[in-house]
């Protein structure tokens, strides 16, 4: 089971038209989900208002200039439990209608607990387990009349993973907050603080920022945040976040996506500017590694494919690429000679972190790859590079892919160049092709978004389609069809194309959609082979490939990028047009691309 919701919760020295507020937050974190929205105000009374729907469509029934007050807190769903209804949207109530609260994460014990409430009389308005929280409390407060206490001792009870802000007509200007596994932020402004499920939507009022970790309790007040651990109190560590606000917005393109697909040459520059320092020290735990286990999960997986496959034939030792929620496989081989690198871009992938927790009970050495400072996977591991990708806001990754297989195979070369099997004058000529990437993916996308346009146009009746490759390029196949899948739900399949005639092409008829990823390597002549079976069952052959291939001739379709010679040159740009493709296929298949249905950006619980 998965969960993504985006919260936001504000609490104001003076009294503001704060719901305004409150939406303009939740619009920068709707790609964490948008099932539902709901907003709650805490004034002389309490005022909940909630419903199905995007952000916008459910802000046409707001008054948000209208409501004045200093405390209020807002939700957008990604459903787990309940459907995406009014009554299951959050913020939720108390039986008294004096507490309301928002939630992200799962409460694994929440029907136990529901049962024991129903017991002593409460009602229940929804299908969530959130709701169980608002009675819980409702519950402690018949004991204690102190609403923190109550708070604390409601936390005790509930098992599972929460990021959670609390609001109660008892303690009008304060805002209670809790974490375990799920993001949580503070954003601390000058007369008004914020607590969000994301740094974005704090950034157009705040770039000061406390990184809440897990098993941490925090009160707000327009002027203060309290925060402790195990009823000890702690110091709040103020962070400056470096992203500006315009880095989240879309900047005059139509869809987040297309925003961040043009933005991999920054990004690219930005991840590759790696001190020279940070870079040495973190291959040399690749070197003094005698087993090495890449865990991560969805497209963070692909681009740690690039790297183990590179590694294995050059360091010639043990490496695995293992898929975050089947780690179990794995664990016999850990122990302290072991180095884990997790692979997340927002560093709060449930699957890796129960993985990362794990295995480090096991003495592995750990070096992280994350886009966002302080995430729970960075904070966790022994060493951390940060991808320096900027913030992603589309759901389906492509500048956070691409600097991840940026960061992994500068790693891999510099762990070949440490341990001898890369001579150093070869080493510096590649870290010469490496800097000149930005400005050949530049070019890549420019060349490539035309007749990415008019492919989509093409195939947008498609119903199912293959993407098939050859060694060091299969990750990529793979990576695109998953991109096709998510955002144009066209049934997309990767295959090894050597494996292809071995079931797969019972599949292949006339005008059926077939993308080669198929560079100038050693591979070339093979693939070719390849072509030729699925043209002569009258596929329509989509062809990524590199200036000169024998392929070119025998393709309906050809994107080619000019001849490149080291892994990380062709593992970057032979994405980009498949990037390009299922965005332009999407669009003209009417969907929205930064929302693709049933997904959500992190999977922040199992």
């Amino acid at each position: 089971m998965i969960s993504m919701c985006g919260i936001i919760a504000c609490v104001s020295k003076e009294k503001i038209p704060i719901l305004k507020t409150i939406l303009n937050s939740l619009k920068k974190l709707e790609y964490r989900g948008y099932d539902s929205v709901g907003v709650a105000v805490i004034d002389d009374s309490l005022f909940i208002q909630k419903e199905p729907g995007k952000i916008d469509d459910v802000a046409k029934n707001i008054n948000v200039n209208g409501i004045f007050a200093k405390v209020a807190i807002g939700h957008t769903r990604w459903a787990t439990h309940g459907k995406p209804t009014q009554k299951n949207a959050h913020p939720h109530s108390d039986c008294t209608n004096s507490i309301a609260l928002v939630h992200n994460g799962i409460i694994e014990n929440y029907l136990e607990l529901k049962k024991e409430l129903l017991a002593k009389g409460h009602v229940f308005q929804s299908e969530t387990d959130t709701e169980i929280i608002a009675h819980l409390l409702e519950e402690e407060l018949k004991e204690t009349h102190d609403f923190f206490d109550a708070f604390k001792t409601m936390i005790k009870k509930i098992k599972g993973t929460y990021a959670i802000a609390v609001v109660s007509k008892s303690d009008p200007e304060k805002i209670f907050l809790a974490k375990k596994d799920s993001p949580l932020i503070i954003g601390v402004g000058k007369s008004q603080n914020f607590a969000a499920s994301d740094i974005p939507a704090i950034l157009e009022y705040t770039r000061d920022a406390i990184i809440l970790h897990d098993g941490e309790i925090a009160v707000l007040t327009a002027e203060s945040v309290y925060i402790e651990r195990n009823n000890v109190p702690i110091e709040p560590k103020v962070v400056k976040v470096l992203w500006s606000p315009e880095m989240a917005q879309k900047r005059g393109y139509p869809h987040f996506m297309l925003k961040e697909i043009y933005e991999q040459p920054i990004a690219l520059r930005n991840t590759l500017d790696i001190p020279e320092t940070e870079l040495l020290n973190a291959a040399q735990t690749i070197v003094d590694a005698e087993n090495i286990i890449f865990i991560a999960s969805g497209t963070s997986y692909h681009a740690t494919l690039h790297a183990k496959n590179y590694l294995i034939r050059h360091l010639k030792k043990p490496i695995y690429s293992v898929i975050a929620s089947e780690y179990d496989s794995l664990k016999s081989l850990v122990d302290d000679t072991t180095l884990l690198i997790p692979v997340s871009q927002s560093g709060e992938t449930m699957d890796v972190i129960r993985a990362l927790n794990d295995l480090k009970e096991r003495k592995a050495n750990t070096l992280a790859i994350s886009n966002v400072y302080q995430s729970t996977v960075a904070r966790l591991a022994n060493h951390v590079i940060y991808t320096q990708a900027g913030p992603e806001i589309g759901v389906a990754a492509t500048k956070t892919y691409t600097s991840q297989v940026a960061v992994l195979m500068l790693l891999s070369y510099t762990a070949s160049f440490l341990n001898g099997s890369l001579e150093q004058s070869e080493y510096h000529k590649y870290l010469e092709k490496i800097r000149k990437i930005p400005v050949m993916v530049e070019k890549n996308i420019l060349n490539s978004e035309l007749q990415a346009r008019q492919l989509a146009q093409k195939i947008k009746i498609a119903e199912s389609s293959f993407y098939l490759a050859r060694g060091q390029s299969i990750p990529t196949a793979m990576e695109g069809a998953l991109k096709m899948k998510e955002i144009a739900y066209i049934h997309a399949e990767s295959y090894p194309a050597g494996e292809s005639k071995h079931g797969p092409i019972a599949l292949v008829s006339e005008n059926f959609p077939v993308f080669f990823v198929a560079p100038r390597d050693e591979t070339e002549k093979k693939i070719l082979g390849n072509i030729e079976e699925m043209k002569a069952r009258g596929a329509n052959i989509i062809l990524v490939t590199e200036a000169g291939s024998v392929a070119i001739p025998r393709a309906d379709t050809t994107f080619i990028l000019p001849k490149m010679t080291l892994t990380i040159e062709r593992a970057i740009n032979l994405i980009i047009p498949l990037q390009l493709v299922a965005y332009y296929t999407a669009v003209e298949r009417g969907y929205d691309p930064d929302k693709p249905r049933n997904l959500a950006k992190t999977v922040t619980v199992d």
